[in-house]
C-alpha cells in the first residue's frame, strides 16, 4: 500500500493547523476535532484532485473516506489502484 499520509499530512499542517501539527495522528477525526469545517473540505478535495490526478465523485465525499489522514490513505489507495487496473 501506498504511503500518501505524509503528504496529506503536509496539507492539513499548513492550510488547517498554521503549521502545528504535533496533535494530528493518523486516526485523528478532522470533523470530531474541528480541523476542517464543509469549506476546507472543499480545499482538501481541490488538493487530492490536483495532486493525486483524480476526480472525487460526489458520492465519494463521505467522512469514511475523507475524515483523517488514514481516511484519506485508504480511498487513494483504492482509487488510484483501481484507475491503474483500468
Amino acid at each position: 500500500m501506498a504511503d500518501y499520509v505524509s503528504t496529506v499530512r503536509e496539507f492539513v499542517v499548513e492550510n488547517f493547523l498554521y503549521g502545528d501539527g504535533s496533535r494530528l495522528e493518523e486516526n485523528t477525526s478532522f470533523l470530531d476535532h474541528g480541523i476542517v469545517d464543509s469549506t476546507g473540505l472543499l480545499e482538501l478535495v481541490s488538493f487530492l484532485e490536483q495532486r493525486f490526478e483524480i476526480r472525487v465523485e460526489d458520492d465519494e465525499m463521505v467522512p469514511e473516506n475523507l475524515n483523517s489522514l488514514g481516511c484519506i490513505s485508504s480511498y487513494l489507495d483504492r482509487k488510484l489502484n483501481s484507475r491503474s487496473a483500468l
